[in-house]
C-alpha cells in the first residue's frame, strides 16, 4: 500500500518549492491526493481561550497581514502541480502554529513533508520544527533538507504518472537499524519507498553493545523482514570511535551521515527516538545530528 494522502508544509523560505516538487512527484507515483499548508502562526489557543477580541482592529489587521503571506506562499503552489500532472490536490491557509498546526491536520495523512529548519531560525536547532510534527501527528515526517534543488522537471507518462527517470528520492535507501521499536515503526512507514528502490542498505552501528537485539548475525532478521516484502537488501555493520578512559561510543548520527555519504544514499530512513517533553532536547542524540546534518531527506519515524 503507498501513500495515498500526502501533507506538504508551504512557506516563503527559498527551499519550499523544493518540498512542493518532491510532494509532486511522491503523489505520481503512489496515485497521492497532495494537501499543501500554510500557516500564519497564530496560535489557535488564543481562539479557543478567548485571549483576544475579535473586535480589535489591531488584531484584525495583523491577521489581514499573516493570511496574505500565507496565501502568497501558496500562490505558486496549485500552478506548480497542475503542471506537473497532479490531479488531485488542495490547498489550506490555517490559523495556528506550523508545528502544532501541521501535526493537527498530518493526523489524517499518511505522510507529511517538511523542510529542514533554517539555522537561524527562532527553534532551539533545525531539529525542533520536524521533531514537533513528528511528535505530535503520529505519521511519519519526511524531511528535506535546504540544499535541495528549488526547481525541477519530472517527465510524465500520458498515463499521468512520473517516468523512471523522475528525481524521486529513493533510489538507494540507507536504513538505520538499531533494533528499537522506533526503528521498526520507520522501516514499517518506508515499505512504499523501499519496495521502489533500487538499493537499500540497513546501517547497524555499534551491534557489539547490545548482543540480545541484534543476535549472531547482526541484521539477519530484518534482511529477512524485508525480503518477505519483496525487497532485497544488504548489511553495513560500522563502529562509532569509542572514547575516553570508559571507551564509551562516539556520535552514532556522524557515523551514519558518514556512511550516507559514502554509499551515495539518497534517502535516510530512521526512527525518532524521544526522551523529553522540552523542544530543546525532544529528540535523541542521533536524531539531532542527522536533521542537522543533513544532506540528504530523511524519512523519521517516531
Amino acid at each position: 500500500m503507498g501513500y495515498k494522502t500526502i501533507l506538504v508544509h508551504v512557506d516563503e523560505a527559498p527551499h519550499s518549492a523544493a518540498r512542493v516538487l518532491m510532494a509532486a512527484e511522491l503523489a505520481l507515483q503512489h496515485g497521492a491526493h497532495v494537501i499543501g499548508v500554510a500557516l500564519t502562526g497564530v496560535s489557535r489557543f488564543l481562539y479557543q481561550n478567548e485571549m483576544v477580541d475579535d473586535e480589535d482592529p489591531n488584531l484584525a489587521q495583523h491577521l489581514d497581514v499573516l493570511r496574505e503571506r500565507a496565501s502568497r506562499a501558496l500562490a505558486d503552489f496549485a500552478p506548480q502541480l497542475r503542471a506537473l500532472g497532479v490531479h488531485g490536490f488542495e490547498e489550506r491557509v490555517l490559523d495556528d502554529e506550523p508545528g502544532t498546526g501541521l501535526a493537527l491536520v498530518a493526523r489524517h495523512a499518511d505522510l507529511v513533508i517538511v523542510g529542514q529548519a533554517l539555522p537561524d531560525a527562532r527553534s532551539s536547532s533545525p531539529a525542533a520544527f520536524p521533531a514537533e510534527v513528528l511528535t505530535e501527528s503520529g505519521c511519519p515526517v519526511l524531511v528535506v533538507p535546504n540544499t535541495a534543488r528549488p526547481r525541477g522537471s519530472i517527465s510524465v507518462t500520458p498515463a499521468g504518472v512520473a517516468s523512471a527517470g523522475s528525481p524521486t528520492p529513493g533510489r538507494h535507501v540507507l536504513v538505520a537499524w538499531n533494533a528499537s521499536k522506533e526503528a521498526a515503526r520507520a522501516v514499517r512507514e518506508a515499505l512504499p519507498l523501499l519496495a521502489g528502490a533500487e538499493k537499500v542498505t540497513v546501517a547497524i552501528i555499534d551491534a557489539d553493545l547490545r548482543p540480545a537485539a541484534f543476535g549472531d548475525t547482526p541484521g539477519a532478521e530484518v534482511l529477512a523482514w524485508l525480503a518477505r516484502h519483496g525487497i532485497a537488501a544488504d548489511v553495513q555493520v560500522r563502529q562509532a570511535a569509542r572514547q575516553g578512559l570508559l571507551k564509551r561510543p562516539g556520535d552514532v548520527g556522524e557515523v551514519l551521515m558518514g556512511l550516507a555519504g559514502e554509499t551515495g544514499c539518497d534517502l535516510v530512513v530512521l526512527g525518532a527516538y524521544g526522551h523529553s517533553r522540552f523542544r530543546e532536547t525532544l529528540l535523541g542524540g542521533v536524531t539531532r545530528t542527522v536533521l542537522e546534518s543533513m544532506t540528504v531527506p530523511v524519512l523519521m519515524a517516531h
